[in-house]
């Protein structure tokens, strides 16, 4: 009887809980609910989705100041306005070199990539390596353009889970290429921009911990022409090559646009709660062709050149981790500053690795980013007069060319290089100034 009486004036507690907890419930808060659904908390471990676009300048880009024509990638625009845009990241003047170091974390100085046609090393320690070396868990692919070695699988002998895409410069078609996955080589008529974006989309909706995405097209690089119209906003343009030479520059954007529709199917394929905990780089490789390189750079001063056309690229990151909303930076970085940044997201407690400089801080505090100096070069033996290196900080450039010529540039009052301020014209405190540059430049080339 006396453990009855205690049964029921428990149960009587236990219902005037519920009652309570029934009438203490209020009316939602339409602000509290639209507060809760904009915040994102930050995961320890977040996914990695890094985006990299082939030939694709600031000039040709939306949201940067200079380019009279740009294309409409709402989806990229959507990135920059929930994320960071920097001003002033630096690349290679090509491709290759671009890629290897952000691969390697190292200046082509000292992986030997310095041009199209270089090769890496297969022993250099690449991020995904490095990755797992530190027990990140993280799961790896490459998808879409390699260009740093011929063979079918050496993405993965140096490291990456999973690799599908082409070993060239770019492909010859878009619309018929060959597509190689699991170190096998087959042709296929699938539109490249899409397949790739299908490969990742597929090998992302796979991994069940978190995952470090590279996916590299071949768009814009040529040829140029025109994409699936669903993919662009430039119209029903003919598609004869003597349509396309007379007048590329649609086409370029059309193709631009391309890859601005798919980077919205990757998300659209891919669960929110997925994307939620995923941080997205965008990044391009080199400046813009002079075909369609746009004032006020010189039609020399674009890709293929040490001059700010050639080396500055559009770099945009947005998503889990990033706190700096519709904000951009100033901060001098470069394509090796990936590796560091992306191992320091995964979780290995190191900002620094060889020549790369973490910018995961940045991206969440508007603090000066350490890096008080940019560097890019190109080795060209048969073009000495483009061969060389740059390097700059704040005010002034170098350009140091293999036929020995120096170029030295004001950038506070000259920011475009058309002004070469000639040894016998520069102040002492220029020619200070240039002198430090050089010495940095040959600490970094030893």
């Amino acid at each position: 009887m006396k453990k009855m009486s205690v049964f029921l004036v428990l149960f009587t507690l236990l219902l005037a809980g519920c009652e309570k907890k029934e009438i203490s419930v209020a009316a939602p808060n339409p602000n509290q609910i639209t507060n809760d659904i904009t915040a994102k908390s930050t995961v320890a471990k977040p996914n990695i989705l890094l985006i990299i676009a082939d030939d694709m300048g600031v000039d040709a880009t939306p949201g940067y100041s200079i380019g009279a024509t740009k294309p409409n990638m709402p989806n990229l625009q959507n990135l920059a306005t929930n994320g960071l845009t920097f001003d002033n990241a630096w690349a290679y003047p090509k491709c290759s070199p671009t890629r290897a170091s952000m691969l390697t974390g190292k200046y082509g100085f000292h992986t030997g990539v310095l041009n199209v046609g270089n090769h890496i090393s297969l022993t250099e320690k690449s991020i995904q390596t490095y990755l797992d070396d530190n027990s990140t868990t993280y799961s790896h692919s490459i998808i879409g353009k390699w260009h740093l070695s011929n063979g079918l699988n050496d993405a993965e002998v140096m490291g990456a889970d999973y690799y599908a895409g082409y070993s060239g410069g770019a492909v010859s078609d878009y619309y018929n290429w060959n597509l190689v996955e699991n170190g096998q080589s087959s042709s296929t008529t699938e539109y490249c921009t899409s397949k790739l974006t299908d490969l990742a989309i597929s090998w992302i909706n796979q991994q069940s911990q978190p995952w470090f995405c590279w996916l590299a097209y071949s768009a814009p690089h040529t040829p140029y022409h025109l994409p699936p119209t669903n993919m662009h906003s430039q119209g029903n343009l003919p598609t004869d090559q003597a349509s396309i030479n007379a007048n590329p520059m649609p086409y370029y954007m059309a193709m631009i646009e391309s890859i601005d529709h798919e980077i919205g199917r990757i998300q659209d394929s891919i669960p929110t709660s997925v994307m939620d905990d995923t941080v997205i780089i965008f990044i391009g490789d080199n400046g813009t062709p002079k075909k369609v390189l746009q004032s006020p750079y010189a039609s020399t001063q674009g890709k293929g050149s040490l001059f700010r056309g050639g080396v500055n690229v559009p770099l945009i990151v947005s998503g889990n981790g990033v706190t700096r909303i519709n904000e951009r930076d100033q901060s001098m970085v470069a394509s090796t500053d990936l590796f560091a940044t992306i191992a320091e997201i995964a979780g290995v407690n190191q900002s620094t690795y060889e020549n790369s400089v973490s910018f995961k801080s940045v991206l969440s505090t508007s603090n000066t980013f350490p890096r008080d100096h940019n560097y890019s070069e190109l080795t060209d033996a048969s073009k000495p007069a483009k061969s060389g290196y740059t390097i700059a900080d704040d005010l002034y450039k170098v350009i140091q060319l293999d036929n020995g010529v120096q170029k030295f540039y004001d950038l506070s009052t000259d920011p475009y290089e058309s002004n070469n301020i000639r040894t016998r014209n520069q102040t002492p405190a220029q020619k200070s100034a240039k002198n430090a540059l050089l010495s940095e430049a040959s600490l970094i080339r030893q």
